[in-house]
């Protein structure tokens, strides 16, 4: 496991645009797709801007001085070497300079990383608490459900959860009435969507597999998504192959089984846990010539054909907001669940060229953001 207590740093030279999206059951049409090139941030830019800065000590005694200085915690699924781990660090700490705080002068971070190990989550919440911080934020739903079994005292800001009420983190997304708050990007819906949408780019596509991970998100969620988007499969009539993973080790034999059972696209459900081995599961998808289709732009950034969802980079950006409003003294309980109202439709034209596939001018013409 890692932990860290981050630096501050000099802004990004690059970051994700984001644009107006749509309602959850269709994507948004905007007057024309935007399209650029490069989309990607080097790994390189990322530990060169990340790393810049050893003085969180001094710069804290020197805060101390002036004023009280807040600490909080934040724990991550993923590891510090994965790009979207980065990118969603960077997000979090621009909304804490949106609303004032500084890193390392008014505010001190305690991260911890568990590398991808859903096993280690509960001892760095363990570990977290006990350092009787101000809050802590939660990276996803199984950071969220690690805290929630470390204390019931601490406030936490869980920045991307599914079903906070079906996964038992709130009472009511109006009431939240715990120790828990933040924001929700998960549908049960957003899967047979995203499965549409993968069938209307790739009209031929009669067998798709389907890569999840079994202890992501709470029984009901879960079974609401399979239950959901194999529904959409029948009306589609595309014969939905499910193929679980707990681990990065089962990713090879995943993608084998997938090439066995003659799958033609892959879907990935949304999962923290996969998340961190985006690049590996881009490469697999790739190896195996599979066109993909993720929940998030990271992916297809990364060279993943096509993405449909709320922003998770923004979404960690704007729990920013909840961490303000609990340092300023309001309650977990009583602020409300934000649910994601934007979702954009990103498709990489230069993935499309490589695997030989032309997309419907109409989709092209429906996405937030052409990658060419």
């Amino acid at each position: 496991m890692s932990r860290a207590r981050w630096p501050a740093s000099k802004e990004i030279a690059h970051q994700s645009r984001h644009c107006q999206g749509a309602r959850a059951d269709r994507p948004a049409v905007p007057p024309a797709a935007r399209r650029r090139g490069n989309p990607v941030t080097t790994r390189r830019a990322f530990i060169g801007t990340l790393t810049g800065g050893l003085l969180v000590a001094p710069l804290a005694a020197h805060a101390q001085q002036a004023g009280k200085v807040a600490r909080i915690g934040f724990l991550v699924t993923g590891s510090l070497e994965s790009p979207e781990t980065r990118v969603g660090l960077e997000a979090f700490r621009q909304g804490l300079r949106e609303r004032g705080y500084v890193e390392g002068q008014n505010i001190v971070i305690e991260y911890r990383f568990a590398d991808g190990k859903i096993d280690r989550l509960p001892g760095l919440a363990t570990e977290l608490a006990r350092l009787k911080v101000d809050l802590i934020v939660a990276r996803s739903t199984p950071v969220a459900r690690a805290l929630q079994q470390a204390t019931t005292t601490i406030p936490i800001v869980a920045a991307v959860m599914g079903d906070p009420v079906g996964d038992r983190f709130v009472a009511s997304l109006a009431r939240p009435g715990g120790n828990i708050t933040g924001l929700s990007f998960l549908g049960p819906e957003l899967v047979p969507k995203r499965l549409e949408l993968l069938k209307e780019a790739l009209p031929k596509v009669s067998r798709v597999a389907a890569l999840w991970h079994p202890d992501d998100f709470g029984e009901r969620t879960t079974r609401d998504m399979l239950k959901q988007t194999e529904a959409a499969a029948r009306t589609l009539g595309v014969h939905l192959q499910l193929v679980g993973v707990r681990g990065p080790d089962e990713l090879d034999r995943a993608f084998s089984t997938m090439t066995k059972e003659r799958a033609e696209a892959l879907i990935m459900f949304p999962s923290p846990i996969l998340s961190s081995e985006g690049r590996r599961i881009v490469d697999l998808a790739a190896k195996h010539r599979l066109p993909s289709m993720f929940a998030g732009r990271v992916f297809v950034e990364l060279g993943g054909l096509l993405s449909y969802g709320a922003s998770i980079t923004d979404l960690i950006r704007r729990s920013a907001t909840y961490v303000d409003k609990i340092l300023r003294g309001a309650k977990p309980a009583d602020l409300p669940v934000e649910q994601p109202t934007k979702f954009e439709l990103v498709i990489n034209l230069k993935t499309a060229k490589a695997l030989g596939l032309t997309i419907p001018q109409s989709l092209l013409l429906r996405a937030d953001e052409v990658i060419q």
